[in-house]
């Protein structure tokens, strides 16, 4: 486990849509652009091997949101044509301060660690959490977007990583990552991840989920 003096000032970021990762989740990416490569392995040599994932914040990539989260190379694996499958573990999220210029054909950034001190500490529980009006919830979602679940392990599941776990999974838009990534608590992202999904059941536009 990270201790917040462990973490550096400076990380790769890797800007991804859709792509969320949370404090001590776990998510596989599959690794073959040319700069990406080159950031894999210069992160694997150094003894954090910190990535930073983030949501673009513009259309065109030029833009990042403000706020990431970094995980770890646990795993990684190459194929025989050169590219790599990595799971990445979550640490911490992060606030980005500045974007670094260099010769590095990837981004990076110095970023500040302030105010995520709860990322680094034990797993969360939700009281509030309803299991079964949410599971049912859950359900009519999954049958309108013809998703398939394992329902006896969502049942059996752990708050945090059944919470966080649909967060990432789930198909939401980039907007809607980044609020879900922002939930400054677990009951709080349960109950973002609720709304959008009420209002993807009510056919809802995204200007109406941002009010």
């Amino acid at each position: 486990m990270f201790a917040s003096a462990d973490l550096p000032d400076m990380i790769p970021v890797f800007p991804l849509p859709g792509a969320l990762l949370l404090p001590r989740s776990r998510l596989p990416l599959h690794i073959f652009e040319p700069r990406y490569l080159a950031m894999l392995d210069d992160t694997l040599k150094t003894s954090h091997r910190l990535i930073g994932m983030i949501q673009p914040g513009d259309s065109d990539g030029e833009r990042l949101q403000k706020i990431g989260c970094a995980g770890r190379v646990t795993a990684f694996s190459e194929t025989e044509d050169g590219r790599y499958m990595i799971t990445l573990a979550g640490v911490s999220r992060y606030r980005v301060r500045k974007e670094v210029d260099g010769f590095t054909p990837y981004r990076r950034s110095t970023v500040s660690w302030d105010g995520f001190a709860r990322d680094l500490g034990p797993t969360e529980h939700d009281q509030g959490f309803d299991r079964a009006e949410f599971l049912s919830l859950l359900q009519r979602f999954f049958d309108d977007q013809e998703l398939k679940a394992d329902w006896d392990s969502l049942r059996e599941a752990e708050d945090e990583l059944l919470i966080n776990s649909l967060s990432m999974l789930c198909p939401f838009e980039p907007e809607d990552k980044q609020a879900l990534l922002e939930a400054s608590s677990l009951s709080t992202r349960r109950e973002t991840l609720v709304t959008l999904i009420e209002f993807a059941l009510r056919g809802g536009t995204v200007e109406e989920r941002m009010q």
